[in-house]
């Protein structure tokens, strides 16, 4: 396994189209693997998409479960992600390994269904809500070219510098 580098805004890569997997194969789980390993090292990391890292490939990780009284199903890795079903909507804090300096107020859904695959290439439907909502729908978008700053409330008063602890 490796730690894989990370893709920084501005890079205009992160403002590609990753492509559905069509093959799952000892390749995939590799990088499979090696994304969730980065994510992992990633200082409070609880997601990542395949984009982050140059691979347009639909594959992103999500981990909800380092959140204290969070509804979570546990680490997932979500393969072909697709939003079906949204409900209600709130403004939250969001930060991003590929947007390390920033954390800013966005707007997503508050409840939501998802349809993707799982490394073997099986479907599945996730319901997810509250901050598991907000992290899929932040790495489904990675995979569409969108990052938070894209989604913003207000850029004149919802962007944060992040504070840092050195």
């Amino acid at each position: 396994m490796a730690i894989l580098d990370i893709l920084t805004w501005p890079d205009p890569r992160l403002k590609e189209t990753a492509q559905p997997v069509t093959t799952f194969d000892e390749t995939l789980h590799a990088f499979i693997k090696d994304l969730e390993e980065t994510m992992r090292a990633g200082p409070g990391a609880v997601g990542i998409a395949a984009t982050q890292v140059g691979s347009l490939q639909r594959v992103i990780i999500i981990d909800a479960s380092s959140r204290k009284n969070v509804p979570h199903h546990g680490r997932q890795v979500l393969i072909n992600p697709e939003i079906t079903h949204w409900e209600g909507y709130a403004v939250g804090r969001e930060g991003c390994l590929s947007v390390p300096d920033y954390t800013g107020n966005v707007i997503r859904a508050e409840r939501i269904t998802v349809e993707a695959l799982d490394e073997a290439g099986a479907t599945h439907t996730w319901r997810m809500e509250g901050f598991e909502a907000r992290l899929a729908q932040h790495e489904i978008d990675h995979l569409d070219g969108l990052l938070f700053l894209d989604r913003l409330v207000s850029r004149r008063h919802d962007l944060y510098r992040r504070k840092r602890y050195d």
